[in-house]
């Protein structure tokens, strides 16, 4: 238990840089006190540059208009919209109605085998503000469609 103390005592001297007064009456304070706030001042400053370092793919913005369930290849707007690779693209439900953003055309066996919004689950625009989004990491044109009105249609040019 003394042993706790002492450690504990030499620990909050270090960090806190407590003024030590020896059994002669001379005091002091301890010099470990500027190593350990060059630590601190050097990891913050390492912890800074990582930060500035590290970077995000811009996200291109797509609106579901409001009345889209009756609109074809106005529905989504920007229509067609363009990227470059490596950008992710964000569909905004700003309609009251339930739609999805669905890879491919209608009927094709390969519709919704890229992206796809989903019916059900977290990526489902159920309702006016919902959001789904994908990364586009080849270049090509992607078209997409609604799956519950199959009229609304759109293209993402990827380049």
């Amino acid at each position: 238990m003394v042993i706790a103390s002492i450690i504990l005592i030499a620990s909050l001297v270090a960090v806190l840089g407590i003024v030590v007064v020896l059994p002669n009456g001379d005091s002091t304070t301890t010099p470990t006190v500027a190593f350990a706030q060059n630590v601190t001042n050097s990891t913050t400053a390492q912890n800074a540059t990582n930060a500035t370092t590290s970077t995000t793919p811009d996200k291109v913005q797509v609106s579901i208009v409001p009345g889209a369930s009756v609109l074809t290849d106005d529905a989504y707007s920007p229509n067609p919209v363009e990227v470059t690779v490596g950008q992710t693209v964000v569909w905004t439900n700003d309609d009251t109605a339930f739609h999805t953003v669905t890879s491919g055309t209608v009927g094709a066996a390969d519709a919704g085998k890229l992206f796809d919004s989903g019916l059900a689950g977290p990526n489902a625009l159920i309702s006016k503000g919902k959001t789904f989004e994908h990364t586009f990491d080849t270049a090509g044109e992607y078209p997409y469609f609604c799956t519950l009105h199959p009229a609304m249609v759109g293209t993402v040019i990827v380049n």
